[in-house]
């Protein structure tokens, strides 16, 4: 099976600002480019962190209101230094966390969910930026067709990896739900099955009411020293 990765969904022309990139010049980059988010590089092209439009709207959080309330209350003293910062250098979380291009998808999900963001800024091998993947690039595998999805379950998962017969089970995809009905030789291919299917690029989850002509899992091997102990 072939997954597809970071590379293949990652968008190769990124904005980005530098430290001393200001306020007013990170808001503009954001609304020429149609884009809520920019990886501050340093000389380098390296990513040393990451600017956001929630980066920039606590700004206005900590802005007097008519009433004469004090503002930013429930801000501690590092989020209050980043409201009152000039530059992407002070704005920015940091450090930047990054993906690299040859990661899988789910890879970069487990990445995303792991740290709680919305992006990567992608690097090489020395650290560079090559790009940047988001969320929305990553749910790209599930516009994937259904019946793209069948054909290599049927021909990649059951028939190249599990060595069965195309006759032995059968295969239906509705809206990325795949669905195995069929009987294999042993039942603990059964998970494997299962298992390999989940894998696939696009699927969104695996229902099987799979039998099985053999049951080897239940298979009990008396120990060497067992046997010798009772002779």
């Amino acid at each position: 099976m072939q997954h597809r990765s970071v590379r293949d969904v990652m968008t190769q022309e990124v904005v980005t600002a530098g430290p001393d990139t200001s306020f007013k010049e990170i808001a503009g980059l954001f609304h020429r480019n149609d884009i809520t988010a920019i990886p501050v590089v340093d000389d380098q092209r390296r990513p040393i962190g990451m600017v956001s439009e929630a980066d920039l709207i606590r700004k206005e959080a900590v802005l007097p209101d008519p009433e004469g309330r004090t503002p930013g209350r429930w801000l501690d003293a590092h989020d209050r230094a980043r409201a009152e910062a000039e530059t992407a250098g002070g704005l920015m979380t940091s450090p930047a966390v990054t993906a690299r291009a040859g990661w899988t998808i789910p890879e970069a999900a487990r990445a995303m969910d792991r740290h709680k963001v919305k992006r990567l800024p992608v690097v090489d091998e020395a650290g560079r930026l090559v790009g940047i993947v988001s969320r929305r690039d990553l749910l790209q595998v599930f516009l994937r067709h259904d019946a793209a999805i069948r054909e290599e379950i049927h021909h990649d998962v059951l028939g190249q990896t599990l060595w069965l017969a195309p006759a032995d089970v059968e295969v239906r995809v509705q809206d990325g739900i795949v669905t195995l009905t069929g009987r294999l030789p042993r039942r603990s291919l059964v998970p494997i099955a299962e298992q390999l299917c989940r894998a696939v690029d696009g699927v969104v989850a695996v229902h099987q009411t799979l039998d099985w002509a053999e049951d080897d899992t239940d298979l009990r091997v008396e120990h060497p020293r067992a046997y010798r102990a009772g002779r």
